[in-house]
């Protein structure tokens, strides 16, 4: 299943929602794809998805929960990576 919070998080002018998986990280790639997100939005393990793709996230299937919500998903999933724990030269999981 693919989730998003409300876009309320400031970035460069803009509002960003974070987009994630609970079952994988090839379901949120193919997902983001579709979508039309570029793959520089992912971000260790979710997607920066900007507002004005939020209705278009939603019509697509992704399920609308608050930010704390993505967060224990990722976790119950095994698909959280901290920034702490990440180490900035390893590629990124696919």
């Amino acid at each position: 299943m693919l989730y998003l919070d409300r876009p309320a998080w400031p970035w460069r002018g803009r509002l960003w929602s974070h987009l994630i998986s609970d079952v994988s990280y090839a379901e949120l790639h193919a997902f983001a794809e579709a979508l039309g997100a570029p793959r520089r939005g992912f971000d260790r393990d979710h997607y920066d998805i900007p507002a004005e793709r939020f209705a278009a996230a939603v019509w697509l299937g992704a399920q609308v929960v608050p930010s704390r919500e993505l967060v224990r998903l990722l976790r119950a999933a095994d698909l959280r990576r901290p920034k702490h724990l990440v180490n900035p030269r390893s590629p990124a999981p696919r």
